[in-house]
């Protein structure tokens, strides 16, 4: 299995001020200026996605220092994607979505404006995360609710400063240990964690890739756009130059989008404004 350190990637993701979007600084195609990049999904199983990425981000971040407050939250981390990992369904979700993004490529088979050589190499990655996720015995995470030392963190973690050295001494002595033997340790458990946040990487890329950015006028500093029918979008993208002080609220359905964008005040309360502004646009399906 390829190294967890280089797959990810090292993405700086941050928060977005709505709940639902993630924000993201990248640049723009002509790298002129930097832009933030904020994604909106349209459905609870894009959500979830998005939310396990945005938590193996931080994990891989965290967990490559050394500083033991640095790895205390990589633990506290993995324990957050275990809890996201917990719903039933979810492992499933993302096994169908693995099959269905085979057939759909499948279909290109043929056509000659389609390299054969890259449908192959993209179906057979997606039926090595599937065989992996598929061969995991139960949730992801599973072997470690079975470790009763990460357990005992777990609990403990749940209740404001419990993670004292008097509640948890043998934790405490762990956070004392080299960096390095730190480090192993959470190599191995993220190890555990890798079936999924591979699967869900691939699904969120072939994703991202569906979609063709285009050019829009926010008039006031309101956006609408109607959805074309039969056509079901997952994810919308949003880059906008920060300069502007800009910030989008976005909402949609299966039959509009909307974006009001926003500007921050004192203590950061949020008021509508009221300029003309361009910004990039991508619906993803």
């Amino acid at each position: 299995m390829t190294n967890w350190r280089c797959w990810w990637g090292r993405r700086a993701v941050a928060s977005g001020y709505d709940a639902g979007a993630a924000t993201k600084s990248v640049a723009p195609a002509d790298k002129d200026t930097a832009v933030i990049l904020y994604e909106y999904p349209f459905n609870e199983r894009i959500r979830t996605y998005l939310r396990l990425e945005h938590l193996f981000s931080r994990l891989l971040e965290l967990a490559g220092r050394e500083h033991p407050i640095d790895h205390h939250f990589a633990i506290t981390t993995i324990f957050e994607i275990m809890d996201v990992a917990a719903r039933a369904e979810l492992k499933t979700d993302v096994l169908k979505d693995l099959e269905k993004q085979k057939h759909v490529l499948n279909a290109y088979r043929g056509n000659p404006a389609i390299s054969e050589a890259a449908l192959d190499e993209v179906t057979s990655e997606l039926d090595a995360y599937f065989a992996a996720l598929n061969g995991s015995a139960g949730k992801a995470g599973q072997s470690l609710a079975d470790n009763d030392w990460l357990m005992s963190i777990r609990s403990r973690a749940a209740i404001p400063g419990g993670t004292c050295e008097f509640d948890l001494p043998a934790y405490y002595a762990w956070q004392h240990l080299d960096p390095r033997h730190r480090r192993d340790d959470l190599n191995r458990w993220i190890r555990t964690l890798l079936p999924l946040a591979d699967a869900v990487r691939v699904l969120l890329k072939l994703l991202r890739d569906s979609g063709t950015p285009q050019k829009v006028l926010a008039s006031g500093g309101q956006y609408q756009q109607s959805l074309p029918q039969g056509r079901t979008f997952q994810l919308l993208r949003l880059q906008i130059n920060p300069a502007w002080g800009l910030i989008p609220e976005i909402s949609g359905n299966r039959l509009m989008v909307s974006v009001r964008l926003m500007r921050m005040e004192d203590e950061a309360r949020l008021r509508g404004a009221t300029d003309d502004a361009h910004f990039e646009l991508t619906l993803c399906a």
